[in-house]
């Protein structure tokens, strides 16, 4: 028996009908060793490249599939970009075709403007020269009429006003006061009623007049002539129904005299000489004797006209 224990066993042969070793069938192992990853028997090793073999068959497949489904997609973002580009560019396209009508349009309103202000110009530029060749005209007309008249003023009257401003005076015996007074200050302040006109006259020499616009209170007054003085519809001078404006007092008399229009601006008239003159008089008037003696006749000339009764609206 030691004999047969000692000699080596064959192997069995695979022809003899004997289970295959353990090694042969595929068993997966996992190994609990935290230091290996995991061990697998050959067979396992056939059956893992197998499945790879597979999958390695159909990857290229789907990732040709994704593939296509990429360039689907990229077509698809294409045509709906290129659709909006077209869409906004057709949009700028209209803006801009109106943008250009618009500027189109106020630039021929503002050629129309600008040939209308030039038009505008040139009339206005006309105009005043027309206006400008007018008045110098005018004034030619003017001055050679002002020479003409100083040459043919009378030298009387240019005289006795020399004579006058030598030694001023309110004495009206002297030639030129004379004549003032009898042309012109006695015609203007001659009323109807008389015996008012005197003491008129006599304020306004003695310059105590006073006018005054009529107020709301009827104040007391006086009769003259039998006219009433208080009536503000009835003129104490010329004793004729008009609405009177205006009231005179005489000197320092609490009486006042209700006048018309017509009346107040003769008053005025003769008021404003008699004012110039004192000015003359006290020296406060510097000019030469030529310029004094046409602002005395222009006076001169207020009190003719107001005589005649032309007078301003707001006497």
């Amino acid at each position: 028996m030691d004999s047969a224990r000692l000699q080596p066993a064959s192997p069995p042969q695979p022809d003899q009908g004997l289970p295959p070793p353990l090694a042969a069938v595929p068993v997966p192992w996992k190994s609990t060793d935290p230091c290996q990853s995991h061990r697998e028997f050959p067979g396992a090793l056939v059956e893992t490249s197998a499945g790879e073999e597979a999958q390695g068959q159909e990857g290229p497949a789907a990732a040709q599939l994704d593939v296509l489904r990429l360039r689907s997609s990229s077509m698809e973002i294409r045509e709906k970009g290129s659709e909006f580009l077209k869409e906004e560019l057709h949009r700028a396209q209209k803006e801009l075709k109106l943008k250009d009508e618009e500027c189109e349009r106020l630039s021929k309103v503002r050629e129309q403007l600008e040939q209308e202000l030039e038009e505008l110009t040139a009339s206005l530029f006309e105009e005043a020269h027309k206006m400008v060749r007018e008045a110098n005209m005018k004034q030619a007309a003017s001055e050679k009429q002002l020479k003409e008249a100083r040459g043919k003023v009378d030298t009387v009257l240019f005289a006795e006003f020399r004579a006058w401003r030598e030694s001023p005076t309110l004495d009206k015996t002297c030639p030129f006061l004379e004549r003032v007074y009898r042309e012109d200050v006695g015609p203007c302040l001659d009323f109807t009623m008389q015996e008012l006109s005197v003491l008129v006259r006599a304020a306004v020499e003695d310059n105590t007049l006073t006018i005054e616009p009529v107020a709301s209170q009827t104040l007391p007054a006086v009769k003259v002539a039998e006219v009433d003085c208080s009536s503000t519809n009835t003129c104490a001078l010329s004793g004729l129904t008009r609405t009177c404006r205006h009231r005179i007092r005489l000197g320092d008399s609490k009486s006042h005299y209700y006048i018309s229009p017509s009346s107040r601006a003769r008053i005025t008239a003769v008021c404003n000489f008699f004012t110039y003159i004192r000015y003359i008089q006290q020296g406060l008037v510097r000019q030469d004797a030529e310029p004094m003696f046409w602002e005395i006749m222009r006076l001169r000339k207020e009190m003719s006209l107001a005589k005649l009764g032309f007078f301003p609206q707001e006497a």
